[in-house]
């Protein structure tokens, strides 16, 4: 089961190869939000549990997963300059003006609890770690995360992953995580595959870059067997 309805300005992770997997194909579901009507199931996960609380500063080793400042604006913006964490995002800022209005806008998105970022650090910026479709009735995410140039070859993002992971299985209660990435993202696959996130299908043709559409690769994990 796909995290419910995808929403195509998602950010897939940053750091894919292969065509299929034994013939299967990931495929989106057909599914409205529907409101006003009840469920014929117990929510995963309360409404309100995220929004009811701060978000978390979350460790991770040597390093630390913290909400996003205001001052980080010019550290983004400097971040979005890289053309490799651009051309996987799919976004750039103009401005730090711009990087700001990016990290207002995760308050929001926790309020909501249909996003959450982190700023991870070590002394200083080393990248982004979060959730992207949100869906607690169904206890599911997606991750997402980037690493900065200076700290890459560090296993930064493996880290960094783990430990969200852990508090989002542990602490929030979810039951399924996904890392949805380009297929052309090989970094991104070898951090999905090291932390134990099976590679479930492709989905074709499914995500806009800089050099058209890409298929992408969808890992997860779950914390019950898939059977119940």
């Amino acid at each position: 089961m796909l995290c419910g309805p995808r929403r195509i300005e998602r950010e897939p992770a940053t750091l894919g190869a292969g065509r299929h997997l034994l013939g299967h194909r990931a495929r989106r579901p057909l599914i409205s939000n529907l409101t006003g009507m009840p469920r014929l199931f117990s929510p995963a996960v309360p409404e309100g549990t995220l929004r009811g609380t701060a978000q978390p500063t979350i460790p991770a080793g040597e390093l630390a997963l913290r909400p996003w400042r205001a001052a980080d604006a010019p550290e983004v913006r400097a971040a979005f300059d890289n053309p490799e964490i651009r051309h996987w995002h799919r976004r750039r800022f103009d401005s730090v003006a711009e990087a700001g209005e990016w990290i207002a806008g995760w308050s929001a998105q926790w309020a909501a609890e249909t996003a959450a970022s982190w700023a991870i650090t070590g002394g200083a910026l080393a990248g982004q770690v979060g959730l992207r479709n949100i869906d607690l009735a169904s206890g599911c995410a997606s991750l997402s995360y980037w690493v900065l140039p200076a700290a890459r070859g560090r296993k930064v993002a493996t880290r960094a992953v783990r430990a969200l992971a852990e508090w989002c299985f542990g602490e929030l209660g979810l039951r399924r995580l996904e890392i949805p990435h380009s297929a052309a993202n090989e970094a991104s696959c070898r951090v999905a595959g090291g932390l134990g996130y099976p590679l479930e299908g492709i989905m074709e043709g499914a995500l806009p870059h800089e050099d058209g559409w890409h298929d992408m690769h969808l890992h997860a994990r779950v914390t019950v067997p898939a059977s119940t």
